[in-house]
């Protein structure tokens, strides 16, 4: 009898003591152990292969239970894993706003684990339960507030085994096939459960087990087989080459008052400049074509501050070459804007672009008396507005796809700028007010996937750490350390290939999701039908 079900309500013996109650303990032990082995798959940890764990577990943990109980379980999966995935959010602002994220966003987990309990006893089950794990993330990374979709499978995978089909189906493609590979573990398990314990299975879960287990090593085989056409390391194959320069100035602190000595930090980045100048100038380092500033390189306006403009200015001119500069700018009222300018040596600043898809909490506070009661550090945020333009600029005879900070993260804010023609993408970030953790390395995991996903160079620069420069199979380059003054210099080929992601968009993810929704909707219409005849009895 499988677990989960009770005696019919007209029946007149008296049900049993819940089964799945009694199981519980191992079930939520299974689903913790799963949540913790995800988390280990993360950058700070490192172990990419552990990811396939976590849907291998909550697959055990929920199969044969009813929906709430998988709930419970997917919600305990969730809260080990992103407790201490999203420990950065309060290095600095305590510890109440972090917890509160991470169970809001445990929450989803726990609406999976429910969906997965419930399609648990359909055919082909693996397949249905991978596509929910996608399904679960798309849902995820949009709701609410644009969503939040930090810890998605598939960025656990910048040095796994899956990596390569982010340039066939994106993140959600990665994601989809660590799951399936998690499942078909389970489903392994499930036949060998079958062939020992009930001999009248013995041979069908014994074939059962085999047909799954081959097929959890095939998922990720054909991922290290789809490698192979796809672009190599190489920097500079491809298209026209321009020769870029990264500046990393850092920051005089830490934490939240990072940017108190607002002048210190954009003299960083041009003193950093000037040095790398000088270089030039002895021979030493190859004259860029254009210079990469990090988002909040100058939280100066250096529209309405002429002594930042000259700042600016004199780097400029000094490296002879435009730099994209990450600034903060006054708008009318109390609104300000995260903007990239470009800042040409003999004319200037020109060309902008706004971020797009500034942080809840962090760059904006909606309902701010609301939030006010959770943390009075929202009255802190100043309200950025949200840029209406796709990020791509021309910077030095280079096509740049700019994102900045965690707009990386976003599908959509990624793609459109490679639909705009991006021959290169900049991912112009702040990490200062994250400390020494791990959000960095997670951030910069994103940036490996992207690469891979649109087969491009991804330039990374950052104001504290972690920049990077990431070839187009997402290997690195060139990488900071955190909190150290640092500058690069490549030379990077402008591409106008296309991959088989971005010719897809957004369709992989939809399919899959649709199929998970699909199996929900298998089992929901005929347990309303059923409810519907009983009550016309």
């Amino acid at each position: 009898m499988a677990t989960g079900t009770v005696e019919s309500a007209t029946s007149n013996t008296p049900a049993e003591p819940p089964a799945p109650r009694r199981r519980w303990p191992w079930r939520t032990g299974v689903a913790a152990a799963g949540g913790l082995a995800m988390y280990l798959a993360f950058p700070g940890h490192d172990l990419s292969g552990l990811a396939v764990l976590g849907p291998a577990a909550l697959t055990l943990a929920v199969r044969g239970e009813r929906a709430r109980s998988g709930a419970w379980l997917g919600l305990v999966l969730g809260l080990v894993f992103l407790v201490p995935l999203l420990s950065w959010t309060g290095i600095y602002v305590g510890a109440f706003p972090w917890l509160v994220l991470a169970v809001f966003e445990a929450l989803y987990f726990a609406l999976l684990g429910g969906a997965l309990a419930a399609t648990s006893r359909l055919p082909a089950w693996p397949l249905w339960a991978a596509a929910l794990w996608v399904g679960a993330e798309a849902l995820r990374g949009r709701q609410p507030l644009g969503g939040f979709p930090w810890g998605r499978l598939g960025f656990s995978q910048a040095d796994g085994p899956f990596t390569a089909l982010a340039a066939y189906g994106g993140v959600p493609l990665v994601s989809f096939a660590v799951a399936l590979t998690g499942t078909l573990l389970a489903a392994g398990l499930v036949g060998l459960h079958r062939a020992t314990r009930r001999p009248g299975e013995r041979r069908a879960g014994r074939r059962g087990a085999a047909l799954a287990l081959v097929g959890a090593l095939a998922v990720p085989l054909v991922a290290v087989l789809a490698e192979l056409p796809l672009a190599g390391s190489s920097l500079t194959a491809g298209g026209p080459d321009r020769t870029v320069a990264v500046i990393q100035g850092n920051v005089p602190r830490a934490g939240l008052d990072f940017n108190a000595q607002r002048r210190a930090v954009l003299d960083n980045h041009a003193d950093q400049t000037l040095e790398l100048a000088a270089a030039v100038a002895r021979g030493e380092a190859a004259q860029p074509d254009l210079v990469i500033w990090p988002e909040n390189s100058s939280d100066i306006d250096p529209y309405t501050n002429a002594d930042a403009a000259r700042v600016i200015t004199r780097a400029a001119v000094a490296i002879d070459a435009p730099i994209l500069v990450g600034a903060v700018v006054q708008l009318p009222g109390e609104y300000v804007a995260n903007t990239a300018i470009v800042w040409d040596p003999v004319t200037g600043p020109g060309d902008t672009y706004v971020k797009r898809h500034p942080v809840p909490l962090a760059e904006y506070v909606p309902a701010r008396p609301f939030f006010r009661f959770f943390s009075p550090l929202v009255d802190r945020v100043t309200d950025f507005v949200h840029g209406t333009e796709v990020g791509i600029l021309d910077v030095g005879g280079a096509r740049v796809g700019d994102v900045i900070c965690f707009e990386v993260a976003y599908d959509g804010l990624v793609s459109d700028v490679v639909d705009a023609g991006a021959g290169m993408l900049v991912v112009q970030t702040n990490n200062a007010t994250f400390g020494y953790t791990d959000e960095s390395a997670q951030q910069l995991a994103m940036s490996r996937l992207r690469a891979v996903e649109y087969g491009r160079t991804v330039v990374v620069a950052a104001t504290s750490g972690i920049s990077a420069v990431v070839a187009p199979d997402g290997s690195l380059v060139q990488r900071s350390e955190l909190f150290t003054a640092d500058t690069f210099v490549e030379e990077i080929a402008q591409r106008d290939s296309s991959t088989v992601a971005e010719r897809l968009g957004a369709a992989p993810e939809w399919v899959l999701t649709a199929l998970g929704v699909g199996a929900v909707l298998a089992v929901a219409f005929p347990a309303l039908a059923r409810r519907r005849a009983e009550r016309g009895r």
